[in-house]
């Protein structure tokens, strides 16, 4: 009988499965929850030397296969190639040769897993997508609104990463292991027989085997530009290997000798300067964040007390943010903050609640004035008022 003749079918659910024990998890516990469980690995990037990738290439297919066939759901391969070198694999490197320092992950998840992903799944009848994420996802009541939180594993809570998704992806993603710690994880895969209980993890950008300078060289239509070192002062220092190899902070790997440390604090594609300065030029007090969403779908009105994390692996801070037109978020932290990135991300949370995220464009060292001095023709409105002219400047870290 079939769901016509008054027999509810099982909710259909298509388990994202990289090979990694997270999915693997992921797709076991919805199995036993009463689900219908169908697996699908995304083919994404082909590599000689994938064998310990998880996520991209042949191994990751090959795992996820073994897992489908252990636990009893069928398991398909869908061909991603194409849009994962439109959307992540080219913007990884034009970010670099912009002088940003890319987040591909989020980029993945954005376009891919709950773009591309989501959308095929629901062509085929599926309710849901489901991924091994350490996040949460709850709603108010009946009809209230979609909320993510953060996994309870604090060492492996990913909602930084999954700050693009909106009230229509929330509805319907699943997160499975988004109340387990990373230890409940193995010790289920274990005790189901899982063959990638004790796989490692993935700790480096999936498609990249080697040096990120490298790869954005073979892989960029455009010869990225050389150039030199620069003190703040304006002294020239000598010449680099290219700005696309280095990032707002960094120490190591610089070549200059100088009797003393020196990091990044700019830099400039335009002219393929690395500016270098004292660690004292590596702090800014506020940052403005571009591409924002807003996991409610609508900006907050006025200003708002946050905690914030401008990196994944950066604690949370105290910050206030004021919404500036629908897309930018001005960000003033009650600290200065050290070697904020342009082009990673910025991510606001409310208690353990995801509200807000986006790419951080600017940053500065004084605050709301000096925000305001960086304007050619007219100031922000101190009442932040909603206007956001195009900046005379590109940063103010260094």
């Amino acid at each position: 009988m079939g769901e016509g003749d008054g027999v509810k079918r099982k909710e259909r659910v298509i388990v994202a499965m990289s090979g990694g024990v997270d999915s693997s998890v992921a797709a076991l516990l919805l199995k036993s929850e009463g689900y219908e469980v169908i697996g699908v690995t995304m083919y994404l990037w082909p590599s000689a030397g994938d064998s310990f990738r998880s996520c991209c290439g042949f191994s990751g297919v090959s795992d996820a296969e073994q897992v489908a066939w252990k636990i009893g759901i069928p398991h398909y391969v869908m061909d991603f190639r194409e849009e994962f070198k439109k959307k992540v694999v080219d913007y990884f490197c034009s970010a670099y040769l912009s002088g940003q320092t890319p987040n591909p992950c989020i980029a993945c998840n954005r376009y891919l897993k709950f773009g591309t992903l989501l959308q095929r799944a629901l062509g085929i009848g599926a309710d849901f997508i489901a991924t091994g994420h350490y996040a949460r996802i709850t709603k108010d009541g009946f009809k209230g609104p979609y909320r993510l939180r953060t996994g309870i594993d604090a060492r492996k809570d990913q909602s930084y990463f999954l700050y693009p998704m909106g009230q229509f992806e929330l509805a319907r993603v699943l997160f499975p292991l988004g109340k387990l710690r990373k230890d409940d994880v193995r010790k289920i895969a274990r005790e189901a027989g899982l063959p990638v209980a004790n796989k490692p993890e993935s700790q480096d950008v999936c498609f990249v085997e080697g040096d990120y300078g490298d790869f954005v060289e073979r892989w960029s239509e455009i010869p990225p530009a050389r150039g030199y070192f620069r003190r703040r002062n304006g002294r020239w220092l000598g010449p680099h290997q290219g700005f696309h190899r280095y990032t707002i902070g960094q120490r190591r790997g610089l070549g200059l000798s100088l009797g003393h440390p020196v990091y990044v604090v700019d830099l400039d594609p335009e002219t393929g300067t690395v500016w270098v300065g004292g660690e004292e030029f590596l702090y800014s007090k506020f940052l403005i964040a571009e591409d924002v969403i807003y996991t409610s779908g609508y900006p907050f009105s006025g200003s708002k007390q946050v905690r914030v994390k401008v990196r994944f692996r950066a604690p949370l801070v105290e910050a206030v943010a004021t919404p500036v037109g629908e897309r930018k978020l001005y960000i003033e932290f009650s600290e200065p903050q050290r070697a904020i990135t342009p082009g990673q991300a910025v991510v606001l949370y409310e208690n353990d609640e995801v509200v807000a995220g986006g790419t951080i464009a600017r940053l500065g060292r004084e605050g709301i004035k000096d925000f305001e001095a960086f304007y050619k023709d007219k100031v922000w409105a101190s009442s932040h008022g909603g206007y956001c002219p195009q900046p005379a400047y590109r940063s103010y870290s260094a």
